[in-house]
């Protein structure tokens, strides 16, 4: 029998983990708890070492407490926040050129982010979400100032970056006045007020963040890429990895050689047609005109829930919603695609998400008839938005606070869809053509494992995957590009946006390629372990079943969950 002391303290340490992670408006904002979030954090250097000492003090009662007589639940969460605030303490410790993230990259563009969030995925009243609108607004010369106090050497690629979202951000300040103009707010004027007084910092910020003397050099080393890795949860060693990258790219070479001839005989076309030029041919056909492209997006999405209910092959929670949107522009150079805003985790009622898409005329071959419902695939239903909204209807708060940082299990799901939904038959009529621009797409997750290795590190060995990219230059940015646009063909608008995000993001690009992996693995062994017992759509129902209900966590606790429920053997 279980002790019930021990219940009373799993729980309360528990809710100091939680305690922790919802300190500041962001963090609150973030995850859907609304109480207090009309004001931005301090970010002075005093806060983020008070931070780190009170992470490291519950991380030590954490370690400290004997799980011997927990559930196997409780026993997981407490290994999941254990890893979670180690990561965070690492988060706000590694250094670059010597000094912490937030001394090298301003970040005055994510403003916008939480703005957004207010002014579309939060379902209060529309007063309450203006009035915190108004006061975030309030605080922003002051929080400019704290981060020009903090930057001392910022590098030059993140300093662009930022100088071009926060420019872009009085056209969202324009939007909100509007909509609250629209809905009669009774708080106009004031938010006019803060909103021409925070234009006015903005514009000061660009100035004096102009001025400031920049470096190139943006690598944390292999000694600190190796520890950020394994606080996300992947046991891969850098060589595996890379080696796993060439591999792909060879195989997916192979698979769309064998779709090139089939297109090329199928159309009609010379037997000389490379790969690009039928990809080309083919966004040509397929090409959907700009102005139709949010229509056709949520004419696929009915399509792809209507075929999944028809096949009942995922469990779909009743209160959810998806949002489709371009995307803003503050946001466009860290976008290149499309992206989804997942729902807040902790939020009441309807989980909703947001999918960002970016259009514009340099973006049409991305949006076409075959590569719209991809897209719907992995960003909404059955891809990340029913991922997130099955995962957080679980009850444990470790794995809701789980939901942003576990890659490997998001990424791993989606791209495996993207096989398997052409595989059960969806777009069956145009299934070799669909799948020829998925593998070429997925070609980027061969390169997005190097470039993340190369990026983390610095050593320019780890490009070396098979492809015969120029990769002689001292600029990381140039090699990197050179191998992307290689293995994708991706324009120079995408590849920019691309490896902006890649350079900011250390470990996350290359959770595609080892999540998809993991996840095909973790799907094999579930199917050897239920011969006999399960087949066909009953076997994936009750895959998809497990995986979407266990909540967020790193792969390799995944399969713990699945070996406690005894659908695959222990190793």
């Amino acid at each position: 029998m279980k002790s019930p002391k021990k219940d009373v303290i799993i729980e309360s340490l528990i809710a100091d983990f939680h305690k922790f992670f919802t300190e500041t408006p962001e963090e609150r904002l973030l995850l859907g708890i609304t109480e207090d979030v009309g004001s931005l954090s301090s970010i002075s250097e005093e806060g983020h070492q008070e931070s780190i000492k009170e992470g490291k003090q519950l991380l030590y009662r954490l370690r400290n407490f004997s799980p011997t007589e927990l559930s196997f639940d409780q026993k997981l969460d407490l290994e999941l926040a254990v890893l979670a605030l180690e990561q965070q303490i690492f988060n706000e410790s590694y250094t670059i050129n010597g000094r912490p993230i937030y001394k090298v990259m301003p970040d005055a563009g994510d403003l916008g982010d939480g703005i957004l969030r207010l002014l579309i995925n939060d379902p209060r009243p529309s007063h309450e979400r203006y009035d915190d609108i108004t006061g975030r607004l309030k605080d922003i010369p002051r929080y400019l100032n704290e981060i020009l106090k903090g930057v001392d050497l910022p590098v030059q690629r993140w300093a662009d970056i930022d100088i071009e979202s926060v420019k872009e951000l009085p056209e969202l300040f324009k939007t909100v006045s509007k909509k609250a103009e629209d809905e009669n707010y009774h708080g106009l004027t004031k938010l006019n007020r803060v909103i021409e007084k925070a234009g006015a910092a903005l514009k000061d910020y660009v100035i004096q963040l102009t001025k400031m003397k920049t470096t190139p050099h943006f690598a944390i080393g292999a000694e600190q890429a190796k520890e950020l890795v394994r606080l996300r949860g992947i046991d891969l060693s850098f060589d595996q990895m890379q080696g796993m990258a060439k591999d792909f790219l060879q195989d997916t070479s192979l698979q769309l050689e064998d779709l090139r001839q089939k297109l090329v005989s199928r159309y009609s076309l010379s037997k000389e047609t490379t790969v690009d030029k039928l990809h080309a041919f083919l966004n040509d056909r397929y090409a959907v005109p700009l102005e139709k492209t949010l229509d056709a997006y949520g004419e696929e999405r009915k399509k792809v829930v209507d075929f999944i209910s028809y096949h009942d092959l995922f469990p779909i929670p009743q209160n959810q919603e998806m949002l489709i949107i371009k995307t803003p522009q503050f946001l466009e150079n860290l976008i290149p695609a499309g992206a989804m805003d997942s729902p807040p985790p902790f939020t009441k009622g309807t989980k909703k998400s947001v999918i960002y898409l970016t259009l514009n005329k340099d973006l049409v071959d991305e949006h076409t008839r075959l590569k719209i419902p991809m897209m719907i695939i992995h960003e909404g239903i059955p891809g990340h938005h029913l991922q997130f909204s099955s995962a957080f209807e679980n009850p444990s708060t470790a794995r809701k606070h789980w939901g942003e940082a576990a890659m490997d299990l998001a990424e791993g799901w989606t791209t495996m869809l993207e096989d398997y939904m052409l595989d059960v038959g969806y777009m069956d009529d145009l299934k070799d053509e669909a799948r020829f621009c998925a593998k070429l797409e997925l070609r980027r997750f061969g390169a997005r494992v190097a470039i993340d290795l190369y990026f983390m590190t610095g050593e320019k060995d780890y490009l070396n995957v098979g492809v015969d990219a120029n990769i002689s230059s001292s600029n990381p940015f140039i090699n990197a590009g050179n191998l992307l646009r290689k293995v994708t063909g991706f324009t120079s608008h995408r590849t920019r946006s691309e490896l902006n995000w890649y350079s900011q993001t250390p470990g996350y690009p290359l959770s595609y390629l080892v999540g998809n992996k993991l996840v095909w693995k973790l799907k094999e062994d579930f199917a050897a372990a239920q011969k006999g017992k399960l087949s066909g759509l009953d076997l994936d129902r009750k895959f998809h079943e497990t995986y979407l209900q266990a909540g967020c966590m790193p792969l390799k606790y995944l399969r713990r969950v699945f070996e406690h429920q005894g659908y695959i053997s222990k190793k």
